[in-house]
């Protein structure tokens, strides 16, 4: 009898492919709350060091770095700030016509951005593309009261010039003037900043996702508002007394300011001679907007160019190592024939970590493109990704290209990685099953569906060990005893463990691999009694392959499938409530609960297109910001007893909110045919209620 002897087990989870090469590698997890770049500049520092002790051959390659996303994100909107900046002191310059009075606003701008980023720094906010952007929407606002008040002095100046005509404005007097010029119009602009300030209060009541998104752009947005109203009433006044010395030019002498004024006087004079027509026009105005704004699309944020692209294809059931690993290499070689491609870095399957429960059938290549310098003329990320979806065909595999971050914040907050999905919950794993196909089928049909795939509950493939107990009892064998032989010789067992070193690697001892290749090697297994006679595995249990689910899911203890959805071309809002013109026909199912998960800045189109449609199953539209309820009609149903409730948001750490929708179908006769997906009204008559 031969044994094999294993450090480890030898069951293979997955496989990497880096290029045209098999690799190791090793993935690093950022903890929840900490600064990615800290962390990434941490981890890259260590590496340098591990390298220099690598055997020769051997090198570390990043297949993906954020950091270089961080810092393009961060220089870029630095850069739009700085030029912010400097057109808003041209602006002050043209129209003050006065150098040092144009000074009093410009460096207000840049003391209230400081004690922005001081607060900021106390309180934990780091820089990021939204407390950056909160900062920018500040910058218009932050410097209107120091231009009115510096336009308030110049008049008061003026006055005083006219009532002293031979006289030098100085001392006190010239204080009083200024002092006169900001009293006036200091109270009023303060209220009016802080007015501004309150105004983003309402963000900060968002919570979960959306308060994480949105909270840094508020409170940065705050501060630098806050800032600007407090140098409004303190700073700013004084310089204006240093400052604002000298001959002041008269307003009228400035081209820019007569030329706006000789166009804005009879405007002016206009509306006030027709006050009731310049009503009708604003609001004719108005309403021409209504149909356009009506047919605008609807996304919760629009898509960020990441630099890099995540392919995550899903392959049907019971794909071998062998063939994962073939189709890996396939699909690397196809995707490095564009010549933006830098590098690819292929997975299938999962890491040896919790973090990463993926099956065989799930591939995540890292698609690492060169600089855009060196793209082609007129090459642009959407059209890489449409050439690259034409150039990877693999039969049996659906296509599925989106950004790395916004795929791990949609995984992480719905388990999902595209990003549409549809779940299904039931009992019956057969009738969920068939559900999801029927969805994946009718979700086709929709325009701007690039890619439908339901998860397949069955096709798995398992050795079914059938113990005969009659038999086995004959031979003084009982079930624990055959399950016992099973394990072990076939599984694996570990014994013990050998020490080499610092390291400790536990020893499996098992059957070797040609006893337990084959049906009927299995079979054959010897077994000893307890009376010391030797029998084999098929005389006391029956072997065969039986049909299974290749991987369980489960949420709230209920068994579930997952519809796949991908769009592009087409915005979110519209692909949800886009409607099919097929009728799929449907059958008598179980009690099922259809789950769509949708980004939650989608909700509002949603809302309005639902309760709009003519002919829609929607009888009865009525939402909560946390609870929606809906009530179902339709002529096709016939003794129909539906209710839709929703379930409480999926609440996770990121900057993409997911909201769930639940729809719970109660048993009970339908007949006719329905669409899918057209507004969720469809997904009720495949799934029967």
């Amino acid at each position: 009898m031969k044994y094999d002897r294993h450090e480890l087990t030898s069951f293979r989870r997955s496989s990497l492919q880096f290029c045209k090469d098999e690799v190791v590698g090793g993935v690093v997890i950022l903890r929840s709350g900490k600064n990615a770049r800290e962390t990434i500049a941490a981890v890259q520092s260590k590496l340098d060091e591990l390298k220099a002790s690598l055997p020769e051959g051997v090198e570390i390659v990043t297949t993906y770095d954020r950091s270089k996303l961080i810092d393009s994100a961060v220089k870029n909107l630095s850069s739009k700030l700085i030029l912010e900046f400097i057109i808003v002191a041209l602006v002050c310059a043209l129209f003050l016509w006065h150098l040092r009075s144009s000074l009093v606003a410009i460096v207000s701008l840049p003391i209230g951005i400081l004690i922005a980023f001081i607060i900021m720094q106390r309180q934990g906010i780091n820089a990021n593309i939204m407390s950056l952007g909160g900062i920018a929407i500040a910058i218009g606002a932050m410097v209107d009261a120091a231009i009115v008040m510096v336009e308030n002095a110049h008049k008061h100046i003026e006055s005083w010039h006219r009532e002293h005509p031979d006289s030098t404005l100085k001392g006190e007097a010239h204080w009083k003037v200024i002092t006169d010029a900001a009293v006036e119009v200091g109270p009023a602009l303060f209220f009016c900043l802080l007015i501004i300030t309150l105004s983003f209060i309402p963000v900060f009541t968002l919570e979960a996702q959306e308060g994480r998104l949105f909270g840094p752009l508020a409170f940065t947005k705050t501060y630098a508002m806050a800032a600007a109203a407090g140098l409004s009433v303190t700073l700013v006044p004084v310089l204006m007394g240093y400052w604002i010395r000298g001959k002041i030019p008269n307003e009228h002498r400035n081209p820019l300011n007569r030329g706006l004024i000789k166009m804005y006087e009879p405007v002016l004079d206009a509306v006030l001679r027709w006050p009731k027509t310049t009503l009708m026009v604003a609001v004719l105005v108005f309403l021409t907007g209504l149909w356009p704004a009506s047919q605008l699309g609807g996304e919760f944020l629009p898509p960020m160019d990441e630099g890099d692209v995540l392919y995550m294809p899903t392959a049907l059931p019971g794909l071998s190592a062998n063939k994962a690993s073939e189709l890996l290499q396939q699909t690397n070689r196809l995707i490095k024939t564009v010549p933006e491609v830098a590098h690819v870095f292929g997975k299938a399957g999962r890491a040896d970590t919790a973090t990463d429960p993926a099956p065989l059938e799930m591939f995540e290549t890292t698609i690492q493109f060169k600089p855009k310098e060196e793209w082609r003329p007129g090459m642009t990320a959407e059209k890489l990704v449409e050439e690259l979806d034409q150039t990877v065909q693999v039969p049996g595999l659906a296509n599925l290209w989106i950004p790395p971050i916004r795929n791990r914040i949609d995984m992480l907050a719905t388990g999902i990685k595209s990003p549409i999905g549809v779940k299904v919950y039931g009992t019956d794993l057969a009738q969920i099953e068939k559900t999801t196909k029927a969805i994946e089928d009718i979700a086709k049909t929709i325009p701007g569906v690039t890619m439908s795939l339901a998860e397949r509950l069955t096709g798995g493939r398992y050795i079914d060990v059938d113990i005969d107990r009659q038999t086995a009892a004959r031979y003084g064998l009982n079930i624990a005893d055959v399950q016992a032989i099973v394990a072990g010789a076939i599984g694996g067992q570990t014994i013990g463990e050998t020490v080499e070193g610092l390291a400790r690697y536990p020893i499996n001892l098992r059957y070797g691999r040609e006893w337990r290749d084959s049906l009927g090697t299995l079979r054959e297994l010897p077994i000893f009694t307890p009376q010391g006679a030797q029998i084999t595995l098929g005389t006391v249990a029956k072997i065969q392959v039986v049909d299974g689910p290749p991987m369980l899911n489960s949420e709230n203890a209920r068994l579930s499938g997952v519809v796949y959805i991908d769009a592009r071309g087409r915005d979110m809002a519209a692909v949800i409530t886009g409607r099919s013109d097929l009728d799929y026909p449907t059958d008598r199912l179980d009690s099922v609960a259809v789950t769509v998960l949708v980004n939650e800045g989608v909700q509002g189109l949603l809302r309005r297109r639902g309760a709009g449609q003519s002919g829609s199953a929607w009888a009865k539209y009525a939402l909560a910001r946390r609870r929606i309820s809906f009530a179902l009609r339709s002529s096709r149903f016939s003794r129909s007893r539906a209710l839709m409730r929703s379930r409480s948001s999926v609440v996770w750490p990121g900057r993409w909110p997911i909201s769930v929708w639940c729809l719970r179908i109660q048993p009970c006769s339908v007949w006719g045919t329905q669409p899918i997906l057209g507004a969720m009204d469809s997904m009720a008559a495949h799934s029967e209620g």
